[in-house]
C-alpha cells in the first residue's frame, strides 16, 4: 500500500512540473472578450462558451475539465487551470470519433455525449457514452500528450453520461444514464460491475434510481463517496429548466434518498445543473456546472460549496428553503497562491506550424482539406466538393469551426480565392454554423468574382441555401467580418476591399444552436459538384475582437 502512496504522489508531482512547464514555456492567450478573472473575485460564468456537460478533476495542485464533443473533432477537449478560475485549452483525447467510416461525414448530435474523468493509480480515464454505439473509454498517463486509441467498454443502443467508481475495496463500477431516443425509456440510472481495469462491463446492470415521478430526465451522474456515503451527483428536469439533484446511500446498489441542491430560484441563471465536486488542497469545496444560452450553448459556472449533515450545498440559499442558487460574482477559490489570466484562444495568426488547438472539423478530418506548410503564415483551405443534391452546408464535413467566445464579439479574416481551372463553382468564407446557417463568401463566374451573403434556414431539414445579396468585387481577395450581438447571438455580417472601409450587407441574422450544442463560427471553402476538380482558398488570419 505504502509502495502505490509514493508511486500517486510521484505521478502526481511530474504532471504539476509538466504543467509549470507549459505554463511557463506558452504565452498565455488572454481574451477581449471575456474573461472570468476579476482580481479577488471572479465573475460567472467562467467559460462564456459551450464546454458542454462539462466533468472536472483534481490531481495534485492542477485541476482538468472535459466536455461533450459530439460529432465535432478533434473530440473530448482537455482545459487546465491552476486557479479554478482560469482555463486553458491544452489537448484533446480523441483525434477521430469512432467508428471512424461512420463518422467521416457529419452525424450532428451524435457520439461524444456527457463525458467523466477521473484519475486512478496514475492514470486518466474518460468515459463517455455514445447513443448509438455504447460507452467507450479512453485513457493516459500524461493528459497533455498523446491519450491510448478508445476501448469499448460496454456495446449497446442509448447508453449514455457514463461515469465509472472505484471504491476503497477494489471493485470497479460504472453508473449511467438512458437517451429516450434510442432506448425507449430514459430518466433512470443504472449501475454495472466494471473489471478492475475499467475496461469491460460485466454484467447487465441494476437500476439504482427512477426519476419518472419526480426528477424527469435524470442523467448525466457522476458517483462520488465521502464519509462512508456512496453519492451520485445527477442533473434532472431537462437542460434549459432543470435542478441539480444529489442521491445519497450507505450500499452502493441504495435504496438511495433523493435532495435538490441548486435550482434557479430568483436568479437569471436557467437551468443549473450537471458538472463536477472538485475541492482544493485547502478543503474548500465547489461544483461546476452548465447553463443553456441557446445560441451561445452551454456555458460553464463555478459555485461555492460546503456539506451540511453530509449533503452538499451548493451556492447560496437565498430564499432560505434549503436548495441553493448559483452566483453571479464569488471570492476565487483559495489555492495557495495567485496565477495569470488565462483564457481558451479564439483569434489565429496563422503563423505557427498548425492550426490553432481552438478549431474543429465537422467530421473526421481529412489530410485533404488543408494544409500549413512550415513558414507558411496563412491557412489553405481546398475547394472541396460539395455532395450532389445537398442543399445546405448541413452534411459538409470540412467546416474549420470554434465556439462562440463571448455574448458580444466581432469575427474576421482576410481571404483569396483561386480557383484553378474552375471557372465558376468555388466558394470560400466566414461562416456561422447551426441549425440556420449564414455566410459571406467569394465565389467566382465566368465574369469575374462576387460577393455573396448566403442564407439557409432549417438547414438541418434540408432547408434549400439562398443568396440573399452579390456584388462584383475588383480581385479575388475581400476582408470579412460578422459582429455576434446580445441578446442571442445577433449576427451582422460585412466586406471590405481594402480592410480599412466596411460595408454591411443583409438584415441581421439570428444565430441558433446546433444540434445540442451552441452556434459555431468559422470559415470554409467548397466547390459544386459540377465543377472542374481543385482550388484553393488562402486565409491570412482569423481574429476575435471586440465589437
Amino acid at each position: 500500500m505504502k509502495t502505490k502512496n509514493i508511486l500517486n504522489i510521484f505521478s502526481v508531482t511530474i504532471f504539476s512540473i509538466a504543467s509549470n512547464y507549459l505554463n511557463a514555456q506558452e504565452k498565455n492567450y488572454v481574451s477581449e472578450v471575456w474573461t472570468a478573472d476579476q482580481g479577488k473575485n471572479y465573475k460567472n460564468p467562467i467559460l462564456y462558451a459551450d464546454y458542454s456537460d462539462p466533468d472536472a478533476i483534481r490531481v495534485g495542485e492542477d485541476y482538468y475539465m472535459t466536455a461533450s464533443s459530439f460529432n465535432e473533432t478533434p473530440g473530448l477537449p482537455i482545459l487546465h487551470s491552476k486557479d479554478m478560475v482560469n482555463w486553458k485549452l491544452v489537448n484533446y483525447a480523441i483525434q477521430d470519433v469512432l467508428p471512424k467510416e461512420h463518422f467521416s461525414v457529419p452525424r450532428r448530435g451524435d457520439a461524444v455525449w456527457a463525458p467523466s474523468m477521473r484519475f486512478h493509480k496514475g492514470e486518466f480515464y474518460i468515459y463517455w457514452g455514445d447513443p448509438d454505439f455504447g460507452i467507450y473509454m479512453v485513457k493516459t498517463k500524461d493528459p497533455l500528450g498523446k491519450w491510448e486509441e478508445p476501448v469499448l467498454v460496454m456495446e449497446g443502443k442509448g447508453l449514455i453520461d457514463s461515469c465509472p467508481f472505484w471504491d476503497e475495496d477494489g471493485n470497479a463500477y460504472l453508473v449511467h444514464g438512458w437517451a429516450g431516443s434510442r432506448a425507449g425509456v430514459k430518466s433512470i440510472l443504472t449501475l454495472n460491475k466494471m473489471n478492475p481495469e475499467g475496461t469491460k462491463v460485466l454484467d447487465k446492470g441494476v437500476h439504482v434510481f427512477d426519476g419518472h415521478e419526480s426528477h424527469p430526465t435524470v442523467e448525466g451522474p457522476k458517483m462520488y463517496k465521502r464519509n462512508g456515503y456512496y453519492y451520485i451527483f445527477a442533473p434532472a428536469g431537462g437542460v434549459a429548466t432543470g435542478w441539480q439533484l444529489v442521491l445519497r446511500s450507505k450500499n452502493i446498489y441504495g435504496p438511495y434518498v433523493e435532495k435538490v441542491v441548486l435550482e434557479q430560484g430568483t436568479t437569471k441563471i436557467n437551468g443549473p445543473h450537471q458538472g463536477a465536486w472538485v475541492d482544493t488542497p485547502s478543503g474548500e469545496d465547489w461544483f461546476y456546472h452548465f447553463q443553456d444560452v441557446d445560441a451561445g450553448g452551454r456555458i460553464i459556472h463555478l459555485q461555492p460549496m460546503k456539506w451540511e449533515k453530509d449533503w452538499p450545498v451548493m451556492g447560496i440559499d437565498n430564499n432560505k428553503n434549503g436548495i441553493g442558487e448559483p452566483v453571479l460574482t464569488y471570492k476565487k477559490p483559495n489555492v495557495g497562491q495567485t496565477y495569470p489570466i488565462v483564457t481558451p484562444p479564439e483569434t489565429d495568426e496563422f503563423d505557427g506550424e498548425k492550426l490553432g488547438i481552438q478549431w474543429q472539423w465537422s467530421a473526421n478530418e481529412n489530410i485533404v482539406w488543408s494544409s500549413k506548410l512550415p513558414g507558411q503564415k496563412f491557412l489553405r483551405l481546398f475547394s472541396i466538393k460539395v455532395p450532389e443534391g445537398e442543399k445546405n452546408l448541413w452534411n459538409v464535413p470540412n467546416l474549420l469551426t470554434q465556439k462562440f467566445p463571448a455574448p458580444n464579439f466581432a469575427a474576421s479574416t482576410k481571404v483569396k480565392l483561386a480557383p484553378e481551372d474552375a471557372k465558376e463553382g468555388k466558394t470560400a468564407g466566414l461562416l456561422v454554423m447551426g441549425l440556420d446557417h449564414q455566410s459571406i463568401v467569394i465565389t467566382n463566374k465566368p465574369d469575374g468574382f462576387y460577393l455573396q451573403l448566403r442564407r439557409a434556414e432549417k438547414a438541418d431539414k434540408g432547408g434549400e441555401e439562398k443568396v440573399l445579396f452579390e456584388t462584383k468585387l475588383k480581385g479575388n481577395e475581400a476582408y470579412l467580418k460578422v459582429n455576434v450581438n446580445e441578446p442571442n447571438g445577433l449576427c451582422q455580417f460585412s466586406y471590405s476591399e481594402n480592410g480599412k472601409n466596411f460595408t454591411k450587407v443583409g438584415d441581421v441574422f439570428q444565430a441558433k444552436p446546433g444540434k445540442w450544442i451552441g452556434a459555431k463560427v468559422g470559415l470554409y471553402s467548397i466547390s459544386t459538384a459540377k465543377a472542374p476538380r481543385g482550388g484553393y482558398a488562402d486565409f491570412d488570419w482569423f481574429r476575435i475582437t471586440k465589437n
